[in-house]
């Protein structure tokens, strides 16, 4: 059987370097900007938990269809919360029905309105997510956190790149991330 292959020759093992790390170390040019900014929304100290930026990402990245992004952010979702892998995959399911407090469920609502069309924020969406306590920067990283996913969603379908094929290589990843964030995904410095 032959193994797929992104759309051009990123000179890597694809199996050993899945979505959006390939692209990063064909690029550390893009890598660099790209991590700081994944860093700043879901690592850096923030009124809402990793995790539930975390669970955003995954959560905009299934909505997009993007099997990396879904699983990766998953898994880094689920290590940094109380619920783990089984609160995520409710949360993907059904958000509404889902054991998270209100105030997650309408950021998810921002959310998945952003991935639809960032027109499709209303006034409503908003006011909701004030009423169960969320603050304007919260509602702010929420849209930004899910518009930057769909950027991340496209940049590695659109190169169609591979999937993890096994969910403990996201695990592994999930326990470096937690521990030193994006930065800890920055491909080596090319030797001159």
């Amino acid at each position: 059987m032959v193994q797929p292959v992104a759309h051009i020759d990123l000179g890597i093992d694809e199996t050993r370097l899945p979505g959006i790390t390939g692209l990063l170390a064909f690029r550390p040019e893009t890598a660099g900007p790209l991590n700081d900014l994944a860093n700043a929304l879901l690592f850096e100290p923030n009124s809402l938990s990793r995790g539930d930026r975390e669970l955003i990402a995954a959560y905009v990245s299934g909505l997009n269809q993007c099997t990396f992004c879904r699983g990766s952010h998953s898994a880094f979702a689920a290590a940094q919360l109380p619920g783990g892998s089984d609160l995520v995959a409710q949360v993907l399911r059904d958000p509404e029905s889902a054991p998270i407090s209100e105030q997650l469920k309408a950021l998810l609502r921002i959310a998945a309105a952003v991935q639809q069309d960032g027109r499709r924020v209303t006034e409503a969406l908003v006011n909701q997510a004030k009423e169960a306590g969320a603050t304007d920067v919260e509602i702010h990283d929420t849209v930004l956190i899910a518009a930057a996913f769909c950027m991340f969603n496209r940049y590695v379908d659109g190169l169609g790149t591979l999937a993890g094929r096994d969910s403990s290589q996201y695990a592994a990843v999930a326990q470096m991330v937690v521990a030193a964030g994006y930065g800890a995904l920055r491909p080596p410095e090319p030797v001159s």
